[in-house]
């Protein structure tokens, strides 16, 4: 009788890549069957929740305020300025030389002051624009429709007259810097589509306004108003066919009870004069530039991620050291010898299982705090309708899941190094969450170098407001400004991580257990 012949089973799998698949099925039947860790999983996901509703119903607005005008891309933006303008049909170019731009209310001029020429669509506030600009700190400029900003040579108008130019040719729009009026350098040719075959061209004056801000321990003062400026201006030239060969000066932007724009109507209006040599001189206040104070509706939505940072962090911790605890690390070596496959498994277990539930939870709460932030006042047309699926919600939230992910991996190779679940959990919070802390206190620049330089920097992902380089503003930590933008704050959470892995690997090899 012949004996068969039993053909031995071989994995289609490479041995390695089995012995993984192996050893992350073990360590995920760890996690799943000590009742402990999922039940802290399933309580982070719903105290995140609750807290981002609990957190946006204890949000309100006044309401009330002044008129929101917003730009051509729907943007909300600042549009009052001191125009000095006449029409022009078709093509064209105005010229002139800017000889002066100095503070006017006793204070020292705003380095986003500006004097220039501008041509717009219409007076009416928001509508589209492009000028070229002097400033007193940030050189000449092209800016055009609020959000675009060019830089052209770095003169400082308060100090050395130049001369500019501006030239319309159809929807382009071409501007022009000159030191002397022979030579010129283009600065930027922008197209603004849709321009009207007639439109506003003329002089500018504006600044934004003063702000100052006094931080110490034991709070922030900051005053945020006033500003005027006088510009002077001479050898204005015109060329393009008018209705009109008058002049006009309005303040853009001034509101009055028909609405609209109103010359001369407003508390504190503006002037203008020209002398009979040819000197023009503009007073001005208000700015031509995107809004982005006010509050971050994005970033108010999250709040129970700061909370749900600590049950992740106590997790990661605790999933590698109680088997250090108890001694059944020893076990899990001796089953598998390979020490960085176990710190892999380990890992990839513990970023796939906190980044699921944290994806849920943080979606869930998102939604509910948004509805919670709308029934409180927070809506159109003042403040923007926020979709789960549309950035930069689904940045801010996904974003999030990644930031409570990469908390929990950090706690497990901390965890890893030092072989305690207190000194893990101790240090992964003062990493994380002590510079956020200490951020609302401590001076300004040392509180943006907190920001940048500490995971903490993580939390610029929740960021709804677009900062502009060419808008002037005091990034103060407790309004919800960070230094970074939101993929490089989150990098450097990620880079920290990453370090403390290597750091980790190189430990579990050069020691016993």
């Amino acid at each position: 009788m012949t004996t068969p012949t039993l053909t031995p089973y071989r994995s289609r799998l490479h041995p390695a890549r089995a012995g993984f698949a192996r050893l992350l099925h073990a360590e995920w039947t760890k996690f799943r069957t000590v009742r402990a860790w999922p039940l802290v999983l399933a309580v982070a996901a719903v105290v995140t929740v609750v807290i981002c509703e609990l957190g946006a119903s204890g949000s309100t607005t006044s309401g009330g305020g002044p008129e929101i005008v917003h730009g051509p891309g729907g943007e909300q933006v600042n549009d009052v300025f001191r125009y000095y303008h006449r029409p022009l049909t078709g093509d064209g170019t105005v010229t002139v030389r800017v000889t002066g731009l100095r503070s006017n209310d006793g204070q020292g001029v705003e380095p986003w002051a500006k004097a220039g020429l501008l041509v717009k669509k219409s007076l009416t506030p928001g509508s589209a624009y492009a000028a070229v600009l002097a400033t007193p700190g940030h050189g000449t400029r092209m800016q055009w429709n609020f959000t675009h900003d060019t830089a052209g040579p770095s003169t400082d108008v308060t100090t050395t007259p130049l001369w500019l130019r501006l030239t319309r040719t159809g929807d382009h729009l071409v501007g022009y810097e000159s030191a002397d009026g022979r030579t010129w350098s283009k600065i930027k040719d922008v197209r603004l589509s849709g321009l009207p075959r007639t439109v506003q061209v003329g002089l500018i004056a504006g600044t934004p306004p003063h702000q100052d801000v006094h931080r110490a321990f034991g709070g922030t003062s900051e005053t945020y108003g006033g500003g005027e400026v006088k510009a002077t201006y001479d050898h204005l030239t015109f060329q393009g066919t008018s209705a009109t060969t008058a002049w006009q000066s309005t303040d853009v932007g001034a509101s009055t009870e028909g609405g609209g724009p109103a010359p001369h109507n407003t508390p504190n209006p503006g002037t203008s004069s020209v002398s009979v040599n040819g000197t023009y001189t503009l007073t001005g206040h208000g700015d031509i530039a995107p809004v982005e104070d006010g509050p971050d509706m994005l970033q108010m939505s999250f709040q129970g991620v700061f909370v749900g940072v600590l049950f992740m962090t106590a997790l990661g911790a605790l999933f590698v050291t109680a088997e250090y605890k108890r001694g059944l690390i020893r076990t899990t070596f001796t089953a598998t010898p390979s020490r960085l496959k176990v710190l892999a498994a380990k890992t990839t277990v513990i970023a796939a299982a906190t980044f699921t539930t944290a994806l849920i939870a943080v979606a869930i709460g998102f939604t509910f705090a948004q509805r919670a932030l709308r029934s409180n006042g927070f809506s159109p047309p003042e403040f923007p309708e926020l979709s789960l699926f549309d950035n930069p919600a689904l940045r801010a939230v996904v974003g999030s899941a990644i930031l409570l992910s990469l908390v929990a991996v950090l706690a497990l190779a901390i965890g890893v190094i030092l072989r305690n679940s207190a000194g893990a959990i101790a240090t992964v919070v003062v990493l994380v969450i002590l510079p956020q802390i200490l951020s609302f206190a401590f001076p300004l620049p040392a509180a943006q170098w907190l920001l940048r330089v500490t995971p903490a920097a993580a939390f610029a992902i929740q960021q709804g407001v677009t900062r502009y380089p060419q808008v002037q503003h005091n990034c103060l930590p407790e309004s919800g400004c960070y230094p970074l933008t939101p993929w490089n704050g989150l990098s450097v959470l990620a880079a920290y991580t990453v370090a403390a892995l290597l750091l980790a690997a190189w430990r579990l090899r050069r020691r016993d257990v």
